[in-house]
Order: C-alpha cells, then structure tokens, then sequence
C-alpha cells in the first residue's frame, strides 16, 4: 500500500506573489525576495506562521567583499523565525581580499 502525501503549496512569508507547488514535504524552496532587497530567502508551508527577515551588518567591513541587498546595505544573514523558537539562518560570510603587489 503506497501513502500519498497532498501536495504542499510554498509562499514568500514577506508577502511576495511567488508561489510552488510540490509533492508532499520536498523542502528547500528558495526566491529572490523583493521585500528583502533581492536576498535569496526562504518559501515557507503556506498557512506557516512564520518570519523571514535580514539582518544588516553592524561591524567594519575594511576591505572585505561583502553581500549586499538592492539598495546597498550589507546584510550578514538571513533568519527564519518559527512560533516554536527554533530558526533556520543562512549567514552571508564576507570575503576576504589579498592582493600579491609588492611582494616580490
């Protein structure tokens, strides 16, 4: 006997018009967010009573390469906040510039 699972419908949690459909639970459903200035985030279950949100960068960025949303500002991640208190955060690590002049 085979267990069918109803097809679950993903939305943006920030209220963009994206929408899939996928059999059953398939997780990791992610969209450019405009309301989070282009970001990748998150779908989330739709009914989910949950919270995706970026966190903007507060620390010297010196030389470092680092993400930025659409309207500049550096972001170091992204969360998603569940009723329950657990999240899931996706952190946008800098990168680190070096350059070989007037080594030799």
């Amino acid at each position: 006997m085979a267990v069918l699972l109803p097809p679950t419908v993903w939305v943006c949690a920030n209220g963009c018009p994206v929408r899939d459909r996928t059999p059953g639970a398939v997780p990791n459903r992610f969209h450019s967010c405009p309301a989070l200035g282009g970001l990748t985030s998150p779908l989330v279950a739709e009914g989910s009573q949950v919270r995706v949100r970026a966190v903007e960068r507060e620390d010297y960025e010196g030389g470092q390469l680092v993400q930025r949303d659409a309207n500049g500002r550096p972001v170091q991640s992204v969360i998603t906040d569940r009723p329950d208190g657990s999240n899931d955060i996706v952190v946008l690590a800098p990168t680190a510039v070096w350059s070989a002049e007037g080594m030799m």
